[in-house]
């Protein structure tokens, strides 16, 4: 089945089946774990395919996985880790398999075939989406950020996520909303499964939130703390972090991090930072328009910068335009503090096209929600987060046209 259609098979399946976790057996209470990574299930999910080849019915247990040449041969290649095998890195390993499996059982992606011993032996279920997953991390992703929904929603917990996302969106959000979201999970953990205490419900939150949080760009969790800044998806990589050098990436120099971090704290660079992205992203204008000649070396605030500072760094809200547009259309005579309203209803127009097709390319730069955020603000709306790109557009026609 091509790829490009595994997104909607995804929603068609969880439609069909209730993931309700205050309803299933003590067994099913571990949905997600502190291993569950998009990278690390994705490769899991390879050593499965590995192991079982072309007979789909074939058992396999999550031993089994940990103790095969291929994954120990792919955990030291892709992770660079030391090879399994060796007593001084069993715990760091034996885990893995394991959670991965208990997740795609819970999803029904797996299921429970016999037991020999102590043993469980399992039997792909859902062999087409299974070879998604390990196809790409990023379908892992895609995967696991559907698979969370589906849960939280069916177990009545997504009501929370979606209030700490309209705060932030709407500008307001703070640590006590953070915390807040975290006794919620905690309660809910404690209340509905067997695991008790802070302990267990704290290491599993962040791998529960922060892929919510990165596909929203909201605040996710760092240490146990809100992030500063609205999470990435290279966050939720597992080797994300060389014990030398915390909190850098192994793919910058620490110079580079260095000035990466000041971008962060610096909201002029910040905007710059956001900008420079925008050019990466488009090659040329994105309003195609009479006025689209020349080279486009120009970045458009849609929702002036010095009005909307909340917004001012968001992909959402910058548009790239030629210097006719910019200096024309979208600031007439190209007086900056003043913004043309009908061309600014093009450039969001347009904007929409662009976010949606970046999406369904894959891509993960731009959010949907983060886009009807920046409406939402800009324009003092009230749209829905689940709202479709059609159904945004005609919300920002109702505006401008009244």
């Amino acid at each position: 089945m091509a790829y490009d259609v595994m997104e909607d098979v995804l929603k068609e399946y969880f439609a069909t089946i209730n993931l309700d976790i205050r309803k299933q057996n003590p067994g099913y209470s571990r949905f997600m774990d502190q291993k569950v990574t998009p990278d690390v299930m994705r490769l899991v999910a390879e050593c499965i395919i590995a192991k079982i080849g072309n007979k789909p019915d074939r058992a396999f247990s999550a031993s089994e996985i940990e103790h095969s040449q291929y994954f120990s041969r792919n955990v030291a290649r892709e992770f660079s880790k030391p090879v399994p095998g060796e007593k001084s890195t069993e715990s760091e390993y034996d885990k893995w398999p394991s959670q991965i499996i208990q997740t795609l059982r819970f999803a029904g992606i797996i299921k429970e075939d016999s037991k020999k011993g102590r043993a469980i032996w399992y039997i792909v279920a859902k062999p087409d989406i299974l070879e998604y997953i390990a196809s790409r991390t990023q379908h892992a992703y895609t995967f696991l950020f559907h698979y969370i929904i589906k849960v939280l929603s069916d177990s009545g917990f997504y009501k929370y996520i979606e209030r700490y996302r309209d705060r932030y969106l709407a500008g307001y959000l703070d640590k006590t909303d953070f915390h807040e979201l975290k006794l919620h999970f905690e309660r809910f953990i404690t209340g509905h499964t067997p695991i008790k205490g802070k302990y267990e419900p704290h290491r599993i939150f962040p791998k529960v939130f922060n892929i919510l949080a990165s596909e929203y760009r909201i605040p996710g969790s760092v240490h146990g703390h809100m992030s500063k800044f609205p999470f990435v998806t290279s966050d939720l990589v597992y080797n994300r972090i060389n014990v030398r050098d915390k909190r850098k990436s192994k793919s910058v120099s620490r110079q580079e991090q260095k000035k990466m971090l000041l971008a962060r704290q610096d909201p002029i660079q910040r905007i710059a930072s956001a900008k420079k992205r925008i050019k990466a992203l488009h090659s040329q204008s994105e309003v195609h328009d009479q006025w689209d000649t020349g080279e486009a070396t120009q970045v458009h605030h849609i929702f002036p910068e010095n009005e909307f500072p909340q917004i001012a760094d968001r992909l959402e809200n910058l548009i790239r335009l030629t210097p006719t547009q910019h200096n024309t259309k979208a600031h007439p005579h190209n007086k900056t503090a003043i913004i043309d309203r009908d061309y600014q209803y093009v450039c969001l127009i347009e904007k929409s096209h662009s976010v949606e097709a970046s999406i369904d390319r894959g891509e993960f730069d731009y959010s949907r929600e983060s886009f009807i955020g920046v409406i939402n603000t800009g324009l003092k709306q009230q749209i829905p987060y689940n709202a479709s790109f059609d159904e945004v557009r005609s919300a920002i026609k109702r505006v401008y046209r009244n």
